[in-house]
């Protein structure tokens, strides 16, 4: 079946989180996927958490759609190797420490002088340029830097961090929207492009909103935990059961209706808070108000009286509930692959829904080196070329 990437063959140097999700994202698009590892292997392969037979967890959930070679690249026969590749995919990805490709002399700028058409991405930390180019780069050092953490967490207590690795996920997004417009760029001008991604250019990106609250105000937005800065009642409510309902009723048709819910309808026509502007102005007044009535009943009897009355809600729920959940079953964002060592791995479905093209999971997170013989013999080298690469370890 026919999908979105295919035809787009992609030369993987990443290793760890943001180049790996970038790519699998790709490959689940239909990309063909080398990924190029050294001879050990990409790092991750034994992270935590580690599966009933030894594979790591952390390598098969960022690693599907591709296919594994391994290549020292100390030696200058595997740098030759790169040489023959570069010619042969439209994209090169990496996201080593600025100045390591240089160094292995597989930048752009060596690669691309022969291979105009090459479309060639570095993911970084901190990006190619400016002060924080050689700084190590982490995720939760990236929220912080980017101001990501100053509004995560309850009001007047310590910043928290996003509890996902956000920085290095969101990074992948606009390496593969990067690399798509470039694609489609390449197809009508035949020439590719150097592309740099940064984390922390991604993180101070998706400010928005709250980067345009300070601009109009040159104030910091602070934290505010489970409340919403602009609208009341909007936050996450603890009930009776010690869970957690979240619950929106901040226009002038939802507000009413949630109060004759709640048995407060001396609240509606309350001049402290008639108008969502009055209501978030008298915060403080009305929210222990509410909390005290939420308290009253259980997340799911909450979860039904607001549903009857649709008004935007849902439950704050635990992973163990989300993959229970009959909205993740029904919408296929959960399935199996059947992996040769651990046997039926679990894996997250595709976010994005083809009606002409669906993604798949074409190949399972590959073993090291499993294509090696595959992509060389591609390459036009001979079987006893390849075993003298085993033998010498070029591979």
């Amino acid at each position: 079946m026919t999908q979105p990437l295919e035809g787009l063959k992609v030369l993987d140097f990443t290793r760890v989180l943001a180049g790996p999700f970038a790519t699998m994202i790709l490959g689940d698009l239909g990309a063909e996927v080398i990924k190029a590892e050294p001879p050990n292997g990409d790092e991750s392969r034994s992270w935590p958490p580690i599966l009933k037979k030894g594979e790591s967890g952390y390598f098969l959930s960022l690693n599907r759609n591709k296919k594994s070679i391994t290549l020292n690249l100390k030696d200058p026969r595997a740098k030759e190797i790169v040489c023959k590749l570069a010619d042969k995919v439209d994209d090169l990805i990496e996201n080593f420490t600025p100045g390591v490709v240089k160094r292995l002399g597989i930048d752009y700028d060596t690669l691309g002088q022969g291979h105009p058409g090459l479309i060639y991405c570095s993911i970084s930390g901190f990006g190619q340029s400016g002060p924080y180019r050689d700084k190590r780069a982490y995720d939760p050092i990236i929220q912080g830097m980017t101001g990501i953490m100053s509004i995560t967490g309850e009001k007047g207590r310590s910043p928290v961090k996003i509890g996902i690795p956000i920085t290095d996920l969101v990074a992948a997004l606009y390496a593969v929207i990067s690399i798509q417009s470039a694609y489609i760029y390449k197809t009508s001008s035949g020439n590719g492009q150097y592309i740099d991604v940064a984390l922390y250019d991604s993180m101070v990106s998706l400010l928005t909103i709250m980067a345009m609250q300070y601009f109009a105000t040159q104030k910091d937005p602070g934290r505010w935990g489970l409340d919403h800065i602009h609208r009341v009642p909007a936050k996450a409510f603890k009930t009776k059961d010690g869970q957690f309902v979240q619950v929106a009723a901040t226009n002038e048709v939802m507000y009413p209706s949630f109060c004759k819910l709640l048995g407060l309808e001396e609240l509606i026509d309350d001049p402290r808070f008639d108008t969502n502007a009055k209501r978030v102005a008298n915060r403080d007044e009305i929210m222990p108000l509410l909390e005290e009535r939420m308290h009253q009943k259980t997340r799911d009897e909450w979860l039904q009286l607001f549903e009857e009355a649709n008004l935007p809600c849902g439950p704050i729920l635990n992973l163990s509930e989300v993959f229970m959940d009959e909205n993740v079953l029904e919408r296929e964002m959960m399935f199996t692959l059947d992996h040769p060592i651990e046997g039926i791995i679990k894996q997250l479905g595709f976010p994005f829904k083809f009606a002409q093209t669906p993604a798949q999971a074409n190949l399972r997170p590959p073993l090291l080196g499993e294509h090696n013989e595959e992509v060389l013999s591609w390459l036009g080298y001979s079987s006893q070329e390849i075993e003298s690469f085993k033998a010498e370890k070029v591979i």
